[in-house]
């Protein structure tokens, strides 16, 4: 018998062997028709989070706690989307003989799967017959089925179905390791976990295709990448496609354009961004907003260049882990002299600390930079201005003593919530990002160095009460992070805010401060960035709002119309007025009628219009309207004192 601990603290014992189904199945039948997968973590077991996820028709060996996973899980909706990737190549191999896979995973909506047609072509033209396939076989409720396999059985059978992909990717894994899925005639490479079958896609939806190189390499062949989406409910779906819409609308590129914020040229660059006058006007009040508050919690500005010598990133570490991946040193005319363009500000800021002896009376020293750094996405990877190869980072980092950490690291979590309330990202899950425990290589840094980042990390978030959630595998390669993860308007999912602890850069740099007894110790270095970057806060702010800003933020708070030309002198006179008043304003007095005006500034989701004509220049005021609404009719020193009004109470 084994040993079952339950959420709740309570324990059953059962058969070793048991099933994470059959364990649900004798609490509830109906709860066993919800369950989709089911976490496992061994007894003793000491790390955080749930544990790893099961089949629930893998046997249970030991003793362990357990979590029954459903839809409303996200590991669950992983292992749902994962085993659809599984159907949608089954439907594929019956339409399309002779495709062949590379990868298939879950992803953030849904999942994709990397084919090779040869000499077919798929278009969204064919999404229809490929759902309808899929229905199809999920209804013969199918069940994946996983088979251990020997690395000789494994390369046997792709080499004789000629799957050169999946050939490559059984060299690299070791004997023992490896495990097969079926379902119906397909099998895959695969470790899972999965569905007990197909009966529960009750759903289908692809929703696109593009092109990707094999592994990411440009050097290797394009495949073909088709993203879908799969629901246990019809209405799920259609819920989906509705936000799907919604999220066309708010798309942060379409009202980039509209509000003429930013642009792309082909010129300048792939994934270099532009800012327009407005954009502009918009990214600097970001700046000063978050200047004022780092003023208060006593931030020091400090500037640094745009490119560092090799020398300083080979110190860093940046240079071994992504040196081959990044914008390639700048030689200049005098041989052996190598630049690059800065990927980070850490290891300047480094250099700044080191650049004059600290005390511990010195410390917290905390030194703030709105940084712009660059690095290369592949083509394929940019997205306006959520992925772009430079951005401008809100960065930050914090020397500071052992027994200041946890604080200071507080600290920090106080000033990210304060931009998202001021912001209104008001859903958000703070994610505790740890290294990956079976692949250490990837990091930089001892044992204790990482032991020791990660439990200030776990402390701090749970002083300030915050709701998380663990990830392995996520950290940065030099130290453990907190990722604020928001839920936008329409319910999707951006990571914004980040806070990392750091030994490592400080060993590296061979930074240190005077002890009280006069000793030299390290300190550690805190990490931080509220925005992640002004380009990809701006991006989610646009799709957040739909281009309904903050008052304050606005590029042009305020337009005055006059409804004929005999009026744009007091037009004129408001502007300067509310100009002089610190209030962005602009007259737009083009000879075309108010209500074409008005459509056409509505695109550049001005908040405030003031409208002048007869009574308003006899009286002296205006009649104003906020976002499409009448706020009434106001003398020009009432609307200035309401505008500002306005302005306070949105950064109250």
């Amino acid at each position: 018998m084994i040993n079952i601990t339950f959420p709740d603290g309570s324990v059953r014992a059962y058969e070793k062997g048991v099933t994470g189904y059959e364990i649900a199945k004798g609490i509830s039948p109906r709860l066993a028709e919800e369950v989709l997968a089911v976490a496992v973590k061994p007894a003793g077991d000491t790390t955080i989070g749930k544990g790893q996820t099961f089949d629930l028709n893998r046997p249970i060996e030991e003793d362990c706690s357990i979590m029954l996973l459903k839809w409303e899980d996200d590991e669950a909706k992983r292992v749902f989307w994962h085993s659809s990737s599984h159907l949608m190549a089954e439907a594929l191999e019956d339409l399309f003989p002779g495709v062949k896979f590379g990868i298939g995973p879950a992803i953030e909506n849904g999942f994709y799967y990397d084919v090779d047609l040869g000499g077919n072509q798929i278009t969204d033209a064919d999404f229809p017959k490929i759902e309808k396939r899929m229905l199809e076989l999920a209804r013969e409720k199918q069940d994946y089925t996983r088979i251990d396999v020997s690395k000789a059985e494994a390369m046997k059978h792709f080499e004789e179905k000629g799957d050169q992909y999946k050939c490559e990717l059984i060299s690299e894994l070791e004997d023992g390791t490896i495990t097969y899925y079926t379902n119906g005639h397909f099998t895959d490479l695969c470790r899972g976990p999965h569905l007990r079958n197909t009966e529960v896609i009750k759903a289908v939806k692809l929703t696109a295709i593009a092109g990707a190189y094999w592994r990411g390499d440009e050097t290797r062949g394009q495949l073909t990448r088709i993203y879908g989406i799969t629901f246990p409910k019809k209405s799920m779906l259609d819920e989906y496609l509705v936000v799907l819409e919604e999220a066309k609308k708010r798309d942060h590129r379409k009202l980039g354009k509209e509000m003429e914020l930013f642009t792309f040229s082909p010129r300048v660059g792939m994934g270099l961004p532009l800012w327009l006058p407005r954009g502009s006007v918009m990214r600097f009040e970001l700046e000063k907003f978050l200047r004022r508050k780092q003023n208060e919690y006593g931030y020091l500005p400090v500037v640094t260049p745009h490119i560092g010598g090799k020398d300083l990133y080979v110190t860093s570490g940046h240079y071994a882990k992504y040196g081959k991946d990044s914008f390639q040193p700048i030689h200049t005319p005098q041989e052996g002299e190598e630049y690059m363009l800065k990927p980070m500000n850490c290891p300047h800021h480094c250099e700044i600390f080191r650049s004059s002896p600290k005390s511990y009376k010195d410390l917290p020293f905390r030194l703030a930079e709105f940084g712009t750094v660059y690095r290369y996405e592949q083509s394929g990877e940019l997205h306006g201005l959520t992925r772009v190869r430079s951005f401008t980072q809100d960065d930050a980092h914090m020397f500071v003593t052992p027994d200041q950490l946890k604080e200071e690291f507080e600290k920090v979590i106080d000033l990210i919530l304060y931009v998202f309330k001021i912001f209104k990202f008001d859903k958000y899950t703070a994610q505790v990002s740890l290294r990956d425990p079976n692949n250490k290589t990837k990091y930089i840094g001892s044992d204790e160095n990482w032991e020791k980042a990660e439990n200030a990390i776990i402390e701090a978030a749970a002083e300030k009460g915050l709701k998380t959630v663990v990830e392995y595998g996520e950290a940065a390669f030099y130290g453990p992070k907190l990722d604020f993860m928001v839920k936008d308007a329409i319910g999707r999912k951006w990571q914004l805010g980040t806070i990392q602890v750091d030994y490592n850069l400080p060993e590296r740099f061979q930074l240190e401060y005077t002890a009280p007894d006069g000793s030299k110790q390290r300190p550690v270095m805190i990490h931080r960035a509220p925005f992640g970057s002004i380009e990809r806060f701006t991006a989610v702010l646009l799709e957040h709002t739909g281009g309904h800003l903050p008052l304050w933020l606005s590029p042009d708070q305020v337009k005055v119309l006059p409804i004929s030309e005999k009026y744009s002198d007091f037009a004129k006179k408001v502007c300067s007025l509310l100009n002089n008043s610190d209030i962005r304003t602009s007259v737009d007095d083009r000879n075309e009628t108010l209500g074409k005006r008005i459509r056409e500034i509505s695109l550049l989701r001005v908040p405030v219009l003031a409208i002048v004509g007869e009574k308003e220049v006899a009286d002296g005021t205006v009649s104003v309207r906020r976002e499409g609404a009448d706020a009434g009719t106001m003398k020009l020193e009432d609307f200035v004192a309401w505008l500002k009004a306005e302005m306070a109470a949105e950064l109250a």
